[in-house]
C-alpha cells in the first residue's frame, strides 16, 4: 500500500512541509531510513539523524526547529509519537487478515465460534467455549472448557487459557502466556504442604494486552481481575486474587503477589515487586527494581516510588547519593573514632 504525504497529513491532522506528493509504503527508524519509508522524530536525542536520514517523510512535532538543512518531506503534528502509532494502527488494519478454521484444529462440537474467525492448525478448543467475531487463534493455542472470549481478540502461538476464564474484546495475548493457572496456595502441615484448591477464574476486560510468557493466576475463589486497557509486558506474574486497575502498565519481570489491589493508571518499571494483600493507589509510578512491601505511600497513590523498601523518588535520590559516599564516610568515621580514643587516653592519663 502506498500513501502520499498529503494523505498521511489528513489522517493525523498534520501540515506538510515539502512535497505533498511524496510517497511511502513502509515504516523505518529515523536512523535506518530508506527511500519510500516514513519515520518520526520525537526524542531530541535523535535529532542528528533527521539531517542525514534517507526516509522520504518524517513526522515531527509542531515545535521542532531545524538547525540545519533538511532534504526530506516533513509532516508537523502535535505529537509525532502518537501520530506514528495511529498510522501504524491504520496500516495494520488495512492488511488482509486470515479467516477460516483449519481442518487440523480441534474444536469440541459444543463450542461456538463467531463470524470471521481464524483458527490455525493444532489449536485446541474445549467444551462449551464461546469465541466472538473476528478472532485470530494461532497454532498451539489451548483453550480449555467453558472459556468465553470476546470479539477481535488475537491469541498468539502456544497460549494456554484455563477453564472458565473470561477474555474481553480486542485483547491480545502473546506467545506462551498462561491465563488461569492455579494460584500459589499451600497450607504447611507436619507432613509437607497441602494444596489449596484454586476454584476461581481470571477475568480480563476489554483492550488488555499481555506479553510473551506472562502468567495470570486464577483466584482461590471469585476472580483475579485485569481491568480494561491494562498492558503487561513479557514475563510478568500476576498472582491469585489480584486486581489490576484500568489502564495500568507493567514492564517485564514485574511480580504482583496474591490479593494485592493495584489502582488505575499506574506505571511499574521492570522487575518491580508488589507484596501481597496491599493496596497501591491510582496513578502510582514505581521505578525499576523497586519493592513495595506496603505502607501509606503506595496506598495514597499519585506518587513516584523507587528503591527497597520503596520511598518517594526524591528521598531515594538522597539515599543513593549518601550510599555512593558511604566508603568515604566510614573512613572518616573510623578516623574520628581513633581521634576520640586518643583524646580519652590523654585525658585519663
Amino acid at each position: 500500500m502506498v500513501f502520499t504525504a498529503e494523505q498521511i497529513a489528513s489522517l493525523v491532522g498534520g501540515k506538510v512541509e515539502g512535497d505533498i506528493n511524496a510517497q511511502v509504503s513502509t515504516f523505518a527508524k529515523i536512523e535506518e531510513g530508506a527511500e519510500g519509508a516514513i519515520s518520526f522524530l520525537a526524542n531530541p536525542a535523535y535529532e542528528k539523524y533527521i539531517y542525514e536520514t534517507k526516509s522520504t517523510i518524517v513526522l515531527v512535532n509542531n515545535d521542532f526547529c531545524p538547525k540545519s538543512n533538511i532534504t526530506t518531506t516533513l509532516i508537523r503534528v502535535d505529537n509525532a509519537y502518537e501520530a506514528t502509532a495511529k498510522l501504524m494502527t491504520v496500516y495494520q488494519s488495512m492488511t488482509q487478515r486470515k479467516t477460516g478454521i483449519s481442518e487440523l484444529a480441534f474444536l469440541h462440537n459444543s463450542s461456538k465460534i463467531g463470524e470471521g474467525a481464524f483458527i490455525a492448525p493444532f489449536a485446541s478448543i474445549g467444551q462449551n467455549v464461546v469465541i466472538g467475531n473476528d478472532c485470530t487463534i494461532h497454532s498451539g493455542v489451548v483453550i480449555m472448557d467453558d472459556v468465553v472470549i470476546g470479539d477481535n481478540v488475537t491469541i498468539y502461538p502456544n497460549v494456554t487459557i484455563y477453564n472458565g476464564c473470561k477474555i474481553g474484546n480486542r485483547c491480545i495475548l502473546h506467545a506462551g502466556s498462561v491465563v488461569g493457572a492455579d494460584g500459589f496456595g499451600f497450607v504447611p502441615t507436619p507432613d509437607g504442604y497441602e494444596k489449596i484448591p484454586q476454584m476461581g477464574i481470571v477475568v480480563m476486560e476489554d483492550d488488555v494486552e499481555i506479553g510473551a510468557n506472562t502468567c495470570i493466576d486464577r483466584s482461590t475463589m471469585g476472580a483475579t481481575y485485569v481491568r480494561k486497557g491494562v498492558k503487561l509486558d513479557n514475563l510478568v506474574q500476576i498472582a491469585h486474587n489480584v486486581e489490576v486497575g484500568k489502564h495500568t502498565v507493567m514492564s517485564s519481570q514485574t511480580g504482583v503477589a496474591g490479593s494485592a489491589k493495584v489502582g488505575e493508571w499506574c506505571m511499574f518499571g521492570g522487575q518491580v515487586g508488589i507484596a501481597g494483600h496491599i493496596h497501591v493507589g491510582d496513578k502510582t509510578n514505581v521505578g525499576a527494581q523497586s519493592g513495595v512491601p506496603g505502607g501509606n505511600l503506595a496506598k495514597n497513590g499519585g506518587v513516584t516510588l523507587m528503591g527497597y523498601p520503596a520511598v518517594e523518588h526524591h528521598v531515594f535520590a538522597r539515599q543513593a547519593a549518601a550510599l555512593k559516599n558511604l566508603p568515604e564516610i566510614l573512613k572518616e568515621f573510623a578516623q574520628l573514632k581513633n581521634e576520640v580514643k586518643e583524646l580519652k587516653e590523654k585525658l585519663n592519663s
